[in-house]
C-alpha cells in the first residue's frame, strides 16, 4: 500500500521489495534552525549536504552506467561520503573534509546490482588499466561464450558491453562562506563513455580491449581527483525501429577500477 493513515506514511521503494513506515512529525524546520538545543542537529545537517554533494556527482562520474542499477545508488554514495567525513579526525563536526583521494578503496569493487551483480552476470574477468596523466581507461575483455560466461536472466536476443571513466574531486569547507565545495571543479562528477556495438545473445566473442579517455580535463587534474573506471553488461530487445534498443533494468555494472 501507499499513502498516509493517522500521521504514518507507507511507501514503497527500488531496491526493497518491503512496505517502509515513517511517523510523521517531529521539531519544525524554525525551530531546528534558530533554537540552540538543535546546534548540533544543525551541524550535522550542514556535513550532511557535503556528503550528498559527494553522492550525487559521484554517480555523474559513472558516465550515466547507473542506468543499469537495480538499487538507488545516491543514498548508497552518500553513506560512503559520511564514512569519508568521519575519517577527517582534525576538523570539527559539520566541517570535516570528504576526502576520496586518500582513501579510495571505498569505492573500488563498488557494485550497482544486488539481485544480479555484473560478476555473476559476465563470467569473465577483464583486465583493466588507468593513465590518470591522459585520463585514459583500457578495459580488455578476454573470449566470450555466451553459453557459458553470460548469464541472460531476461533470456533477450541481444547484449552490449560498456565502459567508462569518471572524475570526483575531493569536498571540503569553506567556514567563510559556510558551504561544502569541490576542490577540483573543472573535474568534479565529469565523464566519458565508450558503448559496444549489440551483439546476439547467442554467440561466441574474440578478446576484445575497449578504450576511453576524458581529454579536455586533463589541464584540470591534481592529486585531489580520483579517477574512476566504470563498466556495464546492458541487454536489448528489438524496438520500433526493428533495431536493438536496451531494456531497462536488464543490465548490471560496477566501478571496476580506482586510481
Amino acid at each position: 500500500m501507499n499513502g498516509s493513515i493517522a500521521g504514518i506514511s507507507f511507501y514503497t521503494m527500488r531496491g526493497s521489495d518491503k512496505v517502509i513506515m515513517r511517523t510523521k512529525g517531529g521539531a519544525s524546520k524554525e525551530k531546528i534552525k534558530n533554537l540552540p538545543q538543535f546546534a548540533g542537529l544543525r551541524k550535522q545537517q550542514k556535513e550532511w549536504s557535503g556528503c550528498t554533494q559527494f553522492g550525487s556527482l559521484a554517480r555523474y562520474s559513472f558516465g550515466g552506467l547507473h542506468r543499469v542499477a537495480d538499487i538507488n545508488l545516491t543514498p548508497e554514495l552518500n553513506r560512503i561520503g559520511k564514512r569519508l567525513a568521519k575519517l577527517d579526525t582534525v576538523s570539527p563536526v559539520g566541517q570535516r573534509s570528504i576526502k576520496l583521494s586518500e582513501y579510495k578503496e571505498f569505492l573500488e569493487g563498488f557494485d550497482f546490482n544486488k539481485d544480479y551483480p555484473i560478476n555473476t552476470v559476465l563470467r569473465v574477468l577483464p583486465r583493466w588499466e588507468i593513465d590518470r596523466d591522459q585520463l585514459k581507461g583500457v578495459v580488455t575483455f578476454p573470449r566470450i561464450n555466451t553459453d557459458i560466461n553470460l548469464l541472460n536472466i531476461q533470456k533477450l536476443p541481444f547484449f552490449r558491453l560498456v565502459i567508462a571513466i569518471g572524475t570526483v574531486s575531493d569536498i571540503i569547507y569553506d567556514p567563510d562562506k559556510e558551504v561544502y565545495f569541490p576542490l577540483v571543479s573543472g573535474v568534479h562528477g565529469y565523464s566519458s563513455t565508450l558503448t559496444g556495438d549489440w551483439n546476439s545473445a547467442k554467440t561466441i566473442l574474440p578478446e576484445q580491449t575497449m578504450t576511453v579517455q576524458m581529454e579536455e580535463q586533463v589541464s584540470h587534474m591534481t592529486d585531489n581527483v580520483t579517477v574512476l573506471l566504470t563498466m556495464a553488461v546492458e541487454f536489448g530487445n528489438i524496438g520500433d525501429t526493428k533495431l536493438p534498443v536496451e531494456v531497462k533494468y536488464a543490465g548490471c555494472g560496477k566501478v571496476i577500477g580506482v586510481k
